[in-house]
């Protein structure tokens, strides 16, 4: 038994020949190896593109490296699945997609589901007669004892307008053209997600082996924060502990995991509200973690909605027009994210913010939330949450 790779089989001469000719002598010399099945070279070749992806920023890197990187993984994955090594070879194959070139993307997704299904087999056949019993990952809500933990005046004030199930023109009309948020309901109920994501034993059978990025600690402004890789089944006993502090808090956070775990993309369905305008979608983000998760002040140059797949979250809005009073950051890669931390306010260094109107809102279950480009918007998880986030833009709102 092995992992059919018919583009990697029909290019590695081409592949190869590219390598050598930014200086991949003794890469090639080892991948060639690899091909023929020797599981050292495997790893040996995987290790040599690893340092070529972090041996600068990752913007400069050779574009041919990564497809290395792929190839590379794709040997290793080879080895592990002839081993019977099928949680081994699904890891090589995810650092593959996560890290590595567009050439060998379709090979990968083909192993990945060979590999998957040999996985679902072998438990299948170690589970025999078991019965799959639905166990919920997130826990009941307490409006008062959340809306202690949330940012000062939040729910005080104008709260986002919600409406069941609101029509393309009328979308079009008042929200989209004036660039006002809004809150929709009503139009993820056919969404297999709505039922599927709220129960752990899913996730963890249509995903629980593969290799995911996730962000530890209080939020990617903080000094403490970081990025590991581990698998989901980790990831969600994490969620289950219920035992983070804000420096251990993991979340899966703007993640493109819908391109990585095709399964969980068909639960899920682009909003025709995207295309209003003639949009073009840039991007489907997956923001999967426990209560207490935050995305601090920021905005982003793309139309987004927000959808709210399993759980709640409070979401605070300020308009575009507030821009300066919410204190950008100077640094060009931050320069969309605010200084003031909403959850400890310095108004003596940040003055301007302290009148300043806002609107904000609860995002229940099977709720929506378009948020239109440059709203500023801070995010925090009342419970564990899971939602998706579709951007997309328009002639004349490309990102900048």
């Amino acid at each position: 038994m092995s992992l059919d790779t018919p583009i990697l089989d029909s290019q590695l001469p081409s592949l190869l020949h590219q390598i050598t000719e930014e200086g991949g002598y003794a890469f090639t010399s080892i991948a060639t190896r690899a091909a023929a099945g020797d599981t050292r070279a495997a790893e040996a070749a995987r290790e040599l593109a690893w340092e070529q992806l972090h041996s600068g920023p990752w913007h400069s890197v050779v574009p041919i490296w990564r497809d290395a990187y792929s190839m590379a993984c794709l040997h290793v994955a080879k080895c592990h699945f002839r081993s019977g090594e099928l949680e081994q070879a699904l890891r090589a194959l995810d650092m593959g997609l996560i890290m590595g070139g567009f050439t060998l993307r379709d090979d990968l997704n083909l192993c990945i589901r060979k590999a998957t299904q040999a996985l679902r087999d072998k438990d299948s056949g170690d589970d025999r007669g078991g019965r799959h019993q639905k166990v919920e990952w997130y826990e009941d809500f307490n409006l008062a004892e959340a809306t202690r933990l949330l940012p000062a005046k939040s729910l005080s004030r104008k709260t986002v307008v919600k409406k069941c199930g609101l029509s393309l023109e009328g979308f079009l009309r008042e929200h989209f053209v004036p660039s006002l948020p809004v809150i929709i309901s009503g139009s993820m109920n056919h969404w297999p997600a709505t039922d599927r994501w709220s129960d752990m034993n899913y996730i963890k059978k249509v995903a629980g082996f593969r290799t995911v990025p996730v962000e530890v600690g209080r939020n990617y402004l903080s000094s403490d924060w970081k990025q590991e890789l581990i698998t989901i089944s980790e990831f969600l006993e994490r969620i289950q502990s219920g035992h983070c502090s804000p420096a251990s808090t993991t979340y899966l956070a703007q993640h493109q995991l819908f391109d990585q775990i095709q399964v969980l993309k068909q639960d899920i369905v682009i909003p025709d509200y995207c295309f209003v305008g003639g949009g073009e979608i840039r991007s489907l983000n997956a923001w999967f973690g426990p209560l207490g998760t935050v995305t601090p002040l920021h905005h982003d140059p793309h139309h987004n909605i927000l959808a709210q797949v399993a759980g709640k979250k409070y979401i605070r809005l300020y308009s575009p027009s507030s821009s300066e009073e919410l204190y950008p950051h100077t640094e060009t890669m931050l320069c969309n994210s605010s200084q003031v931390d909403l959850d400890n306010i310095d108004e003596e260094e940040f003055p301007k913010i302290s009148d300043l109107g806002f609107m904000d809102c609860i995002l229940e279950e099977g709720e929506m939330l378009y948020i239109p480009p440059k709203w500023w918007h801070y995010v925090r998880s009342l419970t564990n949450s899971f939602s998706v986030s579709f951007w997309w833009s328009v002639e004349g709102n490309s990102p900048e």
